[in-house]
């Protein structure tokens, strides 16, 4: 079984590209075997509609708050909500979501989903730093359209199994709120690279609650290691949660890991 993991952009660009990494697992280990990179959505999109066998983890967030959903009116049904959200444009989401914000308390202002808060990660109607309502809104659909599996969520080919991943919850197992990458080249500090290294280093030995450990060439280690931007790293967070979920999956877990959760909001792989 090929596993995935991706860190996705929502405007990628040659600067700031989609990266996968792909590999395997076998006996607790995940061997990390090659870094793609795409720099449109388009040629995403066509990647994953191609016929395969894979299990994935893709660091977007896969659905939006139930309170936020009702508030505003929308179908409360993930499919329904979803074509709705797709068919707005962002300055569209931006405006709506503001509005939302505007109107609640100061330190409440953003609904959360279920999953958010127990994964440190943010909130999914967020549409600044991270946008993450933009990468659900341009990462989704193309998940729909390839007709891939989203479990819990949506019924499609089982042989391409989607799941919601966060590379910071496993990274803060490791570092703790310590920051080991940045955009902005400024912060692309000395510290920040001993972090990674230090992450690799944990990654490499095991030492994370989900058991399992990295293997890479001394080549692709060294690229996790110096991209400061830490995307090929997050990647391989995300490959190796869906590593996890596929083991689960083979010990007979129908939903690859994932607990009850609420199918309009969806779940984060691990969490």
């Amino acid at each position: 079984m090929q596993l995935i993991g991706c860190d996705f952009s929502s405007s990628p660009s040659k600067r700031k590209p989609i990266v996968l990494a792909l590999g395997q697992a076998r006996q607790g280990r995940v061997q990390l075997q090659a870094l793609h990179t795409f720099e449109t959505l388009t040629a995403f999109g066509t990647w994953l509609e191609q016929p395969a066998d894979w299990v994935g983890g893709f660091d977007l967030p896969f659905g939006l708050p139930r309170e936020l959903v009702e508030t505003l009116g929308w179908p409360t049904d993930w499919a329904a909500c979803m074509d709705h959200y797709g068919a707005l444009d962002r300055a569209q989401i931006r405006e709506q979501f503001a509005a939302f914000c505007n109107a609640r308390p100061v330190g409440g202002k953003f609904a959360h989903r279920a999953a958010d808060r127990p994964a440190g990660s943010s909130p999914s109607m967020k549409w600044v730093n991270p946008p993450v309502a933009y990468m659900l809104h341009a990462g989704v659909p193309l998940l729909r359209q390839a007709g891939v599996h989203l479990p819990g969520l949506c019924a499609g080919d089982v042989r391409r199994v989607a799941l919601e991943a966060y590379p910071g919850l496993l990274a803060r197992e490791v570092l703790g709120n310590t920051s080991y990458k940045s955009d902005d080249k400024a912060k692309q500090t000395p510290e920040r690279l001993l972090a990674r290294r230090e992450l690799l280093s944990a990654l490499e030995r095991g030492q994370t609650r989900l058991g399992l450990r990295l293997v890479a060439s001394n080549a692709l280690l060294g690229r996790l290691a110096d991209d400061a931007s830490g995307d090929a790293l997050d990647a391989t967070l995300c490959l190796m949660q869906a590593a996890w979920a596929q083991q689960q999956h083979e010990s007979g877990h129908p939903q690859y890991g994932l607990p009850p959760f609420d199918s309009l909001e969806g779940w984060i792989v691990t969490c």
